[in-house]
Protein backbone atom coordinates (compact mmCIF):
# COMPACT_ATOMS: atom_id res chain seq x y z
CA UNK A 1 0.00 0.00 0.00
CA UNK A 2 1.95 3.60 -0.43
CA UNK A 3 3.00 5.66 1.90
CA UNK A 4 1.30 8.63 3.37
CA UNK A 5 3.64 11.92 2.88
CA UNK A 6 6.19 13.59 5.31
CA UNK A 7 3.39 16.72 5.72
CA UNK A 8 0.85 14.04 6.52
CA UNK A 9 3.04 12.22 8.96
CA UNK A 10 4.39 15.56 10.85
CA UNK A 11 1.27 17.31 11.35
CA UNK A 12 0.13 17.56 15.23
CA UNK A 13 -3.29 16.15 16.18
CA UNK A 14 -4.77 18.67 17.56
CA UNK A 15 -5.02 19.15 21.49
CA UNK A 16 -8.26 20.82 21.34
CA UNK A 17 -10.12 17.67 19.67
CA UNK A 18 -7.50 14.69 20.05
CA UNK A 19 -9.63 13.81 23.34
CA UNK A 20 -12.86 13.44 21.51
CA UNK A 21 -13.25 10.04 20.96
CA UNK A 22 -13.09 9.99 25.04
CA UNK A 23 -15.27 12.45 25.47
CA UNK A 24 -17.84 10.62 23.08
CA UNK A 25 -17.18 7.46 24.86
CA UNK A 26 -18.29 8.92 28.01
CA UNK A 27 -21.31 10.18 26.72
CA UNK A 28 -22.35 7.13 25.27
CA UNK A 29 -22.27 5.43 29.16
CA UNK A 30 -24.85 8.32 29.82
CA UNK A 31 -22.07 10.92 31.32
CA UNK A 32 -22.94 14.48 30.66
CA UNK A 33 -19.51 16.78 29.70
CA UNK A 34 -19.14 20.18 29.94
CA UNK A 35 -16.81 21.37 27.06
CA UNK A 36 -14.27 23.76 28.22
CA UNK A 37 -12.12 22.72 25.38
CA UNK A 38 -13.28 24.28 22.39
CA UNK A 39 -14.38 27.95 22.26
CA UNK A 40 -17.36 27.31 20.43
CA UNK A 41 -19.49 30.42 21.81
CA UNK A 42 -22.72 29.12 23.14
CA UNK A 43 -24.58 32.80 22.40
CA UNK A 44 -27.14 32.76 19.69
CA UNK A 45 -26.09 34.33 16.13
CA UNK A 46 -27.07 37.75 15.64
CA UNK A 47 -31.10 37.33 14.68
CA UNK A 48 -30.74 40.24 11.70
CA UNK A 49 -28.13 37.45 10.39
CA UNK A 50 -30.07 34.77 10.88
CA UNK A 51 -33.43 36.93 8.88
CA UNK A 52 -30.76 37.64 5.90
CA UNK A 53 -30.31 33.82 5.42
CA UNK A 54 -33.82 32.91 5.76
CA UNK A 55 -34.63 35.57 2.89
CA UNK A 56 -32.29 34.84 0.45
CA UNK A 57 -34.13 34.16 -2.97
CA UNK A 58 -31.81 33.61 -5.50
CA UNK A 59 -32.33 30.63 -7.90
CA UNK A 60 -28.65 30.11 -8.65
CA UNK A 61 -25.99 30.04 -5.51
CA UNK A 62 -23.24 30.96 -7.98
CA UNK A 63 -19.48 31.61 -7.35
CA UNK A 64 -18.38 34.40 -5.80
CA UNK A 65 -15.98 36.69 -6.54
CA UNK A 66 -12.42 35.15 -5.04
CA UNK A 67 -11.52 37.80 -2.72
CA UNK A 68 -15.21 38.27 -1.48
CA UNK A 69 -18.38 40.06 -2.89
CA UNK A 70 -18.04 43.45 -2.85
CA UNK A 71 -20.95 45.15 -0.23
CA UNK A 72 -19.17 42.68 2.44
CA UNK A 73 -15.69 43.78 1.64
CA UNK A 74 -16.98 47.52 1.30
CA UNK A 75 -19.21 47.09 5.06
CA UNK A 76 -15.47 45.25 6.53
CA UNK A 77 -14.08 49.03 5.40
CA UNK A 78 -16.78 50.68 7.88
CA UNK A 79 -16.35 48.23 10.55
CA UNK A 80 -12.45 48.75 10.84
CA UNK A 81 -12.72 52.57 10.66
CA UNK A 82 -14.66 52.23 13.82
CA UNK A 83 -11.17 51.09 15.04
CA UNK A 84 -9.42 54.28 13.69
CA UNK A 85 -8.02 51.73 10.56
CA UNK A 86 -8.28 53.26 7.29
CA UNK A 87 -8.84 51.00 4.50
CA UNK A 88 -10.31 50.43 1.15
CA UNK A 89 -11.85 47.65 0.01
CA UNK A 90 -9.53 46.63 -2.11
CA UNK A 91 -7.28 45.64 0.94
CA UNK A 92 -9.20 43.11 2.09
CA UNK A 93 -9.69 39.38 1.02
CA UNK A 94 -12.63 37.35 1.77
CA UNK A 95 -11.03 33.76 2.99
CA UNK A 96 -12.62 30.39 4.50
CA UNK A 97 -12.74 31.54 7.95
CA UNK A 98 -9.54 32.82 9.65
CA UNK A 99 -7.69 29.77 9.08
CA UNK A 100 -7.97 30.01 5.36
CA UNK A 101 -6.61 33.88 5.86
CA UNK A 102 -3.58 32.13 7.99
CA UNK A 103 -2.59 29.48 5.34
CA UNK A 104 -2.68 31.70 2.41
CA UNK A 105 -0.97 34.29 4.21
CA UNK A 106 1.84 31.67 4.99
CA UNK A 107 1.80 30.33 1.54
CA UNK A 108 2.41 33.65 -0.25
CA UNK A 109 4.99 35.11 2.39
CA UNK A 110 7.11 32.66 3.51
CA UNK A 111 8.96 29.57 1.17
CA UNK A 112 9.63 25.80 2.26
CA UNK A 113 12.04 26.28 5.17
CA UNK A 114 11.66 29.40 5.58
CA UNK A 115 11.15 30.63 9.06
CA UNK A 116 8.53 32.25 11.29
CA UNK A 117 8.68 33.23 15.18
CA UNK A 118 5.42 33.01 17.08
CA UNK A 119 5.07 33.06 21.12
CA UNK A 120 4.48 29.55 23.10
CA UNK A 121 2.31 28.74 24.28
CA UNK A 122 -0.15 29.84 20.82
CA UNK A 123 -2.49 28.32 19.26
CA UNK A 124 -1.98 25.08 17.65
CA UNK A 125 -3.34 25.18 14.46
CA UNK A 126 -0.46 27.22 13.14
CA UNK A 127 1.80 24.86 13.79
CA UNK A 128 -0.39 22.67 11.28
CA UNK A 129 -0.42 25.30 8.83
CA UNK A 130 3.31 25.87 8.94
CA UNK A 131 3.96 21.98 8.61
CA UNK A 132 1.68 22.56 5.32
CA UNK A 133 3.41 25.23 3.94
CA UNK A 134 6.92 23.75 4.94
CA UNK A 135 7.30 26.48 7.26
CA UNK A 136 9.69 26.11 10.31
CA UNK A 137 8.06 27.99 13.49
CA UNK A 138 10.88 28.93 15.74
CA UNK A 139 9.68 30.17 19.31
CA UNK A 140 10.05 32.41 22.19
CA UNK A 141 8.13 31.45 25.46
CA UNK A 142 5.54 33.77 27.50
CA UNK A 143 5.28 32.68 31.11
CA UNK A 144 2.54 31.97 33.48
CA UNK A 145 4.25 33.60 36.10
CA UNK A 146 4.30 36.84 34.37
CA UNK A 147 0.81 36.83 33.18
CA UNK A 148 1.76 35.19 29.51
CA UNK A 149 3.29 39.04 28.66
CA UNK A 150 5.18 39.12 25.28
CA UNK A 151 8.72 37.95 25.81
CA UNK A 152 11.73 40.54 26.10
CA UNK A 153 13.31 41.82 22.81
CA UNK A 154 16.12 39.54 23.75
CA UNK A 155 14.38 36.61 23.26
CA UNK A 156 13.31 37.32 19.98
CA UNK A 157 16.53 38.73 19.01
CA UNK A 158 17.60 34.89 20.19
CA UNK A 159 15.46 33.95 17.59
CA UNK A 160 16.03 35.70 14.36
CA UNK A 161 17.56 33.84 11.51
CA UNK A 162 18.64 34.55 7.93
CA UNK A 163 16.00 32.19 7.48
CA UNK A 164 13.40 34.60 9.41
CA UNK A 165 10.94 36.16 7.58
CA UNK A 166 8.19 37.07 9.44
CA UNK A 167 7.07 37.03 13.44
CA UNK A 168 2.98 35.65 14.20
CA UNK A 169 1.02 37.24 16.90
CA UNK A 170 -2.61 36.66 18.25
CA UNK A 171 -3.98 39.52 19.80
CA UNK A 172 -6.15 39.36 22.18
CA UNK A 173 -4.56 36.12 22.77
CA UNK A 174 -5.43 32.39 21.86
CA UNK A 175 -5.12 30.35 24.08
CA UNK A 176 -4.04 32.66 26.86
CA UNK A 177 -6.21 35.33 26.60
CA UNK A 178 -3.45 37.61 26.90
CA UNK A 179 -3.51 41.33 25.60
CA UNK A 180 -0.90 42.91 24.19
CA UNK A 181 0.03 46.84 25.12
CA UNK A 182 0.20 49.45 23.21
CA UNK A 183 4.44 49.25 24.48
CA UNK A 184 4.51 45.76 23.53
CA UNK A 185 3.71 46.29 19.96
CA UNK A 186 5.92 48.81 19.37
CA UNK A 187 8.50 46.61 20.38
CA UNK A 188 6.96 44.03 17.97
CA UNK A 189 7.11 46.97 15.12
CA UNK A 190 10.93 47.70 15.96
CA UNK A 191 12.07 44.32 15.67
CA UNK A 192 9.98 43.95 12.14
CA UNK A 193 11.50 47.47 11.28
CA UNK A 194 15.07 46.30 12.26
CA UNK A 195 15.00 43.06 10.58
CA UNK A 196 12.60 43.90 7.38
CA UNK A 197 10.11 41.05 8.35
CA UNK A 198 6.15 40.75 8.37
CA UNK A 199 4.16 41.18 11.21
CA UNK A 200 1.57 38.76 10.57
CA UNK A 201 -1.55 39.88 13.22
CA UNK A 202 -4.33 37.36 14.32
CA UNK A 203 -6.84 39.74 15.66
CA UNK A 204 -10.20 37.46 15.19
CA UNK A 205 -11.06 38.62 19.18
CA UNK A 206 -10.94 42.30 18.52
CA UNK A 207 -13.98 42.41 20.10
CA UNK A 208 -13.28 40.64 23.40
CA UNK A 209 -10.83 42.64 25.81
CA UNK A 210 -11.49 43.52 28.92
CA UNK A 211 -9.11 46.65 30.05
CA UNK A 212 -9.85 50.36 29.89
CA UNK A 213 -6.40 50.64 27.69
CA UNK A 214 -7.54 51.87 24.17
CA UNK A 215 -7.11 49.00 21.37
CA UNK A 216 -3.95 49.27 19.25
CA UNK A 217 -4.43 46.66 16.26
CA UNK A 218 -1.30 46.39 14.06
CA UNK A 219 -2.44 48.02 11.28
CA UNK A 220 -2.06 50.98 13.04
CA UNK A 221 1.68 50.80 13.87
CA UNK A 222 3.28 53.63 12.03
CA UNK A 223 6.05 52.88 10.13
CA UNK A 224 5.81 49.46 9.20
CA UNK A 225 1.95 49.56 7.02
CA UNK A 226 3.34 47.70 4.19
CA UNK A 227 4.60 44.87 6.52
CA UNK A 228 1.66 44.20 8.43
CA UNK A 229 -0.89 41.38 7.56
CA UNK A 230 -4.04 41.12 9.54
CA UNK A 231 -5.74 37.68 10.24
CA UNK A 232 -9.38 38.42 10.88
CA UNK A 233 -13.09 36.61 11.25
CA UNK A 234 -16.41 36.94 11.79
CA UNK A 235 -16.65 33.66 13.52
CA UNK A 236 -16.09 34.69 16.99
CA UNK A 237 -17.35 37.95 17.32
CA UNK A 238 -21.02 37.18 16.11
CA UNK A 239 -20.95 33.04 17.12
CA UNK A 240 -20.85 32.14 13.33
CA UNK A 241 -17.98 29.74 13.33
CA UNK A 242 -20.43 27.70 10.53
CA UNK A 243 -20.45 30.12 8.12
CA UNK A 244 -16.61 30.04 7.00
CA UNK A 245 -15.84 33.71 6.73
CA UNK A 246 -12.37 35.39 7.42
CA UNK A 247 -10.65 38.01 5.76
CA UNK A 248 -6.95 38.66 4.72
CA UNK A 249 -6.01 42.81 5.45
CA UNK A 250 -3.14 44.38 4.33
CA UNK A 251 -1.83 47.59 3.05
CA UNK A 252 0.99 45.54 0.74
CA UNK A 253 -0.20 45.37 -3.07
CA UNK A 254 1.92 42.57 -3.61
CA UNK A 255 1.40 40.22 -1.50
CA UNK A 256 -2.44 40.89 -1.81
CA UNK A 257 -1.99 40.48 -5.66
CA UNK A 258 -0.10 37.35 -4.44
CA UNK A 259 -2.81 36.31 -2.09
CA UNK A 260 -5.39 36.90 -4.78
CA UNK A 261 -3.87 33.69 -7.36
CA UNK A 262 -4.38 31.57 -4.56
CA UNK A 263 -7.95 32.50 -3.64
CA UNK A 264 -8.61 32.33 -7.70
CA UNK A 265 -7.20 28.51 -7.45
CA UNK A 266 -9.61 27.70 -4.76
CA UNK A 267 -12.37 29.66 -6.53
CA UNK A 268 -14.51 31.76 -4.24
CA UNK A 269 -15.40 31.67 -0.21
CA UNK A 270 -18.69 30.71 0.82
CA UNK A 271 -21.47 32.53 -0.68
CA UNK A 272 -23.96 31.85 2.05
CA UNK A 273 -21.68 32.82 4.46
CA UNK A 274 -20.75 35.63 3.00
CA UNK A 275 -24.70 36.75 2.67
CA UNK A 276 -24.84 36.40 7.13
CA UNK A 277 -21.22 37.94 7.59
CA UNK A 278 -22.76 40.87 5.96
CA UNK A 279 -25.85 41.52 7.50
CA UNK A 280 -23.63 41.08 10.85
CA UNK A 281 -21.54 43.82 10.36
CA UNK A 282 -24.51 46.60 10.66
CA UNK A 283 -27.12 47.30 13.63
CA UNK A 284 -25.84 44.46 15.64
CA UNK A 285 -24.54 47.27 18.61
CA UNK A 286 -26.58 46.35 20.86
CA UNK A 287 -25.67 42.64 20.51
CA UNK A 288 -22.25 43.04 20.73
CA UNK A 289 -22.12 45.14 23.94
CA UNK A 290 -24.45 42.74 25.32
CA UNK A 291 -22.08 39.18 24.44
CA UNK A 292 -19.20 41.49 25.50
CA UNK A 293 -20.92 42.04 28.80
CA UNK A 294 -21.79 38.46 29.03
CA UNK A 295 -18.14 37.06 29.01
CA UNK A 296 -16.51 39.36 30.91
CA UNK A 297 -19.14 38.56 33.72
CA UNK A 298 -18.15 34.61 32.84
CA UNK A 299 -14.84 35.50 33.32
CA UNK A 300 -14.59 37.09 36.47
CA UNK A 301 -16.74 34.50 37.94
CA UNK A 302 -14.78 31.63 35.70
CA UNK A 303 -11.31 33.00 36.82
CA UNK A 304 -12.24 33.29 40.46
CA UNK A 305 -13.42 29.81 40.56
CA UNK A 306 -10.21 28.28 39.27
CA UNK A 307 -7.85 30.19 41.73
CA UNK A 308 -10.47 29.24 45.04
CA UNK A 309 -9.44 25.59 44.12
CA UNK A 310 -6.52 24.25 45.65
CA UNK A 311 -3.40 24.43 43.98
CA UNK A 312 -4.36 25.93 40.59
CA UNK A 313 -3.90 29.06 39.57
CA UNK A 314 -5.20 31.22 36.48
CA UNK A 315 -3.88 34.56 35.12
CA UNK A 316 -6.41 36.91 34.73
CA UNK A 317 -7.12 37.29 31.18
CA UNK A 318 -7.40 40.54 29.44
CA UNK A 319 -9.28 39.08 26.63
CA UNK A 320 -11.15 36.48 24.30
CA UNK A 321 -12.44 33.75 26.04
CA UNK A 322 -9.55 31.72 27.12
CA UNK A 323 -7.07 30.96 30.19
CA UNK A 324 -4.24 28.70 30.29
CA UNK A 325 -4.08 27.30 33.82
CA UNK A 326 -2.05 25.30 36.45
CA UNK A 327 -2.95 22.09 37.98
CA UNK A 328 -1.89 20.27 40.74
CA UNK A 329 -0.92 17.09 38.47
CA UNK A 330 2.32 16.15 37.10
CA UNK A 331 0.54 15.37 33.92
CA UNK A 332 -2.38 17.77 32.65
CA UNK A 333 -3.05 15.04 29.54
CA UNK A 334 -3.02 12.18 32.00
CA UNK A 335 -5.40 14.24 33.44
CA UNK A 336 -8.07 14.96 31.19
CA UNK A 337 -7.80 11.41 29.87
CA UNK A 338 -8.41 10.17 33.10
CA UNK A 339 -11.80 12.53 33.30
CA UNK A 340 -13.32 11.35 30.18
CA UNK A 341 -12.42 7.69 30.68
CA UNK A 342 -12.98 6.61 34.22
CA UNK A 343 -14.46 9.50 36.39
CA UNK A 344 -17.95 11.30 37.12
CA UNK A 345 -19.00 12.89 39.75
CA UNK A 346 -22.85 12.95 41.04
CA UNK A 347 -24.66 14.16 43.89
CA UNK A 348 -28.53 13.77 45.05
CA UNK A 349 -30.70 12.16 42.84
CA UNK A 350 -29.93 10.97 39.26
CA UNK A 351 -32.35 9.90 36.61
CA UNK A 352 -31.95 6.09 35.38
CA UNK A 353 -29.28 6.06 33.19
CA UNK A 354 -27.26 9.05 34.17
CA UNK A 355 -23.93 8.22 34.98
CA UNK A 356 -22.56 10.99 36.32
CA UNK A 357 -21.10 14.36 35.07
CA UNK A 358 -17.26 15.13 34.32
CA UNK A 359 -15.14 18.20 32.68
CA UNK A 360 -13.22 17.76 28.97
CA UNK A 361 -9.96 20.48 28.90
CA UNK A 362 -7.71 20.83 26.05
CA UNK A 363 -4.00 19.77 27.34
CA UNK A 364 -1.70 22.84 27.25
CA UNK A 365 1.40 21.44 25.90
CA UNK A 366 -0.29 20.92 22.89
CA UNK A 367 -0.31 24.44 22.32
CA UNK A 368 3.89 24.93 23.64
CA UNK A 369 6.84 23.88 20.73
CA UNK A 370 9.53 23.24 23.26
CA UNK A 371 9.35 19.60 24.77
CA UNK A 372 7.97 19.40 28.21
CA UNK A 373 6.44 22.99 28.50
CA UNK A 374 2.89 23.43 29.72
CA UNK A 375 3.22 19.90 31.07
CA UNK A 376 0.55 20.46 34.39
CA UNK A 377 -1.17 23.16 32.19
CA UNK A 378 -4.51 23.51 30.58
CA UNK A 379 -6.26 25.55 28.32
CA UNK A 380 -10.23 26.46 28.67
CA UNK A 381 -12.63 28.03 27.27
CA UNK A 382 -15.38 29.80 29.25
CA UNK A 383 -17.85 29.71 26.03
CA UNK A 384 -20.60 28.37 28.69
CA UNK A 385 -23.36 30.18 30.81
CA UNK A 386 -22.14 30.54 34.51
CA UNK A 387 -24.48 27.62 35.70
CA UNK A 388 -22.58 25.18 33.64
CA UNK A 389 -19.23 27.01 34.53
CA UNK A 390 -20.21 26.94 38.49
CA UNK A 391 -21.21 22.92 37.86
CA UNK A 392 -17.76 22.54 36.17
CA UNK A 393 -15.49 24.10 38.43
CA UNK A 394 -17.03 21.97 40.98
CA UNK A 395 -16.71 18.71 39.23
CA UNK A 396 -12.90 19.90 38.48
CA UNK A 397 -12.77 20.55 41.91
CA UNK A 398 -13.76 17.25 42.75
CA UNK A 399 -12.03 15.50 40.27
CA UNK A 400 -8.34 16.77 41.22
CA UNK A 401 -9.41 15.38 44.68
CA UNK A 402 -9.83 12.06 43.59
CA UNK A 403 -7.11 12.05 41.10
CA UNK A 404 -4.49 12.50 43.10
CA UNK A 405 -6.25 10.63 45.95
CA UNK A 406 -5.63 7.69 43.85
Amino acid sequence: MPGISQRGILVPASPIRKLTPFADAAKARGTKVYHLNIGQPDLPTPQKALNALKRIDRTTLEYSPSNGIKPLRDRLTGYYAKFGIDLSEKQIIVTCGGSEALLLTFLTCLDPGDEIIMTEPGYANYISFAVTAGVTIKTVTSRIEDGFALPSVVDFEKAITPKTKAILICNPNNPTGYLYSEEELHRLRDIVSKHDLFLISDEVYREFRYTDAPYLSALRLEGIEDKVIVVDSVSKRYSECGIRVGMIVSRNELFMSSVMKFCQARLSPPLLGQIVAEASIEGTEEYSRECFEEYKDRRDFFIAGLNNIPGVYSPMPKGAFYTVLSLPVDDAEDFCKWCLEEFSYKDGDTPEGFTGETVMMAPAAGFYSTPGLGKNQVRMAYVLKKEDLARALLILGKALEAYNGR
